[in-house]
């Protein structure tokens, strides 16, 4: 699954940076994850690194957007063109 930020996102500002994929941005309210560039931090890191940051804990996993960790490898390969 690709993640999301909820409307409890307080505009922090820590978990943009902290994508290894630049899937945050800043929407019209709250930062937003963009599904098709979340990997979960699959390929880079052991945890999603934005799910770590966040000071609030608004970020889990979007159920619109449900993906196996397969999937999500596929994707990161296709994103960064680098073979796990």
């Amino acid at each position: 699954m690709s993640l999301m930020i909820t409307d409890e996102c307080i505009n922090c500002d820590v978990c943009e940076p902290e994508c290894p994929n630049g899937a945050i941005s800043q929407g019209d309210e709250i930062y937003q994850i963009d599904a098709n560039k979340c990997t979960e931090c699959v390929g880079h890191f052991d945890e999603p690194q934005c799910q770590q940051v966040c000071p609030v804990d608004c970020i889990p996993l979007n159920p619109d957007h449900v993906e196996s960790k397969e999937q999500l490898m596929e994707k990161y390969i296709k994103l960064t063109g680098v073979q796990a």
